[in-house]
């Protein structure tokens, strides 16, 4: 059995890890099922969670037992996690790339909704086996597995969008989100022989609806009254939050506007002041000019005077 070990990365785009992280959210009572060498549940961890796990291989799950808080050992065909962790005990159940692997993933989805506190819901990825790639593949007689990815060698289950939403309905739960990983028909580990397609085969393949979805990720509720009134009471509590922190942000707008406005008046009345004092000591300045003027030319004024009496005579 291969071991499952990949770098997490929180910022990353178009990756099922990155956004099973965001929809498990911080701070968290969670169970990795699946855990493998706890790689993911050391994400959730530095993102405040509390995560205990589930993993058949013992291998994987030493390493595991290292980083989470607890490890459970066991056959996820067999193993009754009710009885071992008790029922109500986690806020998400985690089954990223698990399902796929399991004969009945339906009845571990069972057990994962009696694992859940009032409020809780699972976070859940799996394959997309209506991807062009394979499309393409079937269409020139191909089924090939492979080590990892949509044909891996220990897939037992095969999920479309419909399959999928199918499975989680008749488990009692209903997605509130679901969002794809995408690849191209022909990027990805499936070996496809482009130049032996028929004309307009790619084309249409990839026209399809999820033809280049690669993975579906999910986040599923109990569908039942008690979790839906819990549903709704946590979505009140955050528009509440949402809506006090707008009234916040509207009261420190309204009085950074004041603020604007005092300092505006203060700003035109000091500009007000300065203009009039400008204007008075332009006068100032004419009129001490006038003076001099008068002062400077009085001499000739008088001698002009005398000549223009003389004159006259």
């Amino acid at each position: 059995m291969p071991t499952y070990d990949v770098a997490v990365d929180p910022a990353a785009e178009n990756n099922s890890h990155a956004l099973m992280l965001r929809l498990v959210g911080p701070d968290k009572r969670v169970l990795d099922v699946g855990c493998a060498t706890g790689y993911l549940g050391a994400a959730l961890l530095e993102r405040g969670c509390r995560v205990s796990g589930v993993e058949f291989d013992p291998v994987a799950a030493a390493r595991a037992t290292e980083i989470l808080d607890e490890v459970l050992v066991a056959d996820l065909e067999a193993v009754d996690l009710v009885d071992h962790f008790g029922p109500g005990v986690f806020d998400v159940v985690v089954f990223g790339d698990v399902l796929e692997h399991l004969r009945d993933p339906g009845s571990l989805l069972r057990q994962a909704r009696k694992l859940l506190d009032v409020g809780g819901y699972v976070v859940i990825s799996v394959p997309n086996v209506a991807h062009g790639s394979l499309r393409l593949a079937l269409a020139q007689g191909s089924w090939r597995y492979t080590d990892r990815g949509l044909l891996d060698a220990t897939h037992v289950h095969f999920f479309t969008r419909s399959t999928f939403l199918q499975m989680l309905s008749d488990a009692g739960l209903a997605a509130t989100e679901l969002m794809p990983t995408t690849v191209d028909a022909l990027d990805t580990e499936v070996q496809v022989d482009v130049d032996g397609l028929p004309d307009g085969l790619l084309a249409w393949v990839r026209a399809q609806p999820d033809a280049d979805v690669y993975q579906f990720v999910a986040r599923a509720v109990p569908d039942d009254a008690e979790h839906a009134v819990a549903s709704l009471r946590s979505a009140l509590a955050a528009s509440q939050e949402a809506l006090a922190a707008s009234r916040e942000a509207l009261a420190l707008s309204q009085s950074a506007l004041a603020e604007a406005r005092r300092s505006l008046t203060s700003a035109t009345a000091e500009r007000e002041r300065s203009e009039a004092e400008r204007i008075r000591a332009r006068d100032e300045l004419v009129a001490l000019r006038s003076t001099r003027i008068l002062r400077a030319t009085a001499g000739p004024r008088r001698v002009y005077s005398r000549l223009r009496a003389r004159t006259s005579r």
